[in-house]
């Protein structure tokens, strides 16, 4: 299981970060306010720079997706992988589905 923050950097852009599951057990020990979300969508949508509509952690439940930051490093994530998403502010990420197998997310907001 690989945990993947990606977060707004000083300079405006989304970076990667690399956790271990200690350091997501410290973050998700409190959820945030707000739904939690499940989603499902096709395998090969693309959705161009956008920030995290709230600091969230996401696990993938189906599918693959490449995640991408403004540096062009990008990550491979699969089922049962976590994105900690807090990039909020800034220029954002790009989301790509790939394979052949629906994506299904479920979104849990961060305190």
């Amino acid at each position: 299981m690989n945990v993947i923050r990606i977060y707004s950097g000083d300079d405006g852009e989304s970076h990667f970060e690399d956790l271990t599951v200690d350091q997501l057990e410290k973050l998700v020990d409190k959820p945030g306010e707000g739904p939690i979300t499940v989603r499902q969508g096709p395998p090969t949508v693309v959705v161009d720079y956008h920030t995290a509509p709230r600091r969230q952690y996401v696990t993938l439940l189906s599918g693959e997706v490449e995640l991408e930051v403004a540096d062009g490093s990008t990550r491979q994530v699969q089922r049962g992988d976590v994105i900690v998403a807090e990039d909020v502010t800034g220029h954002g990420h790009i989301f790509k589905g790939v394979g052949e197998e629906d994506r299904v997310t479920l979104a849990i907001p961060l305190g």
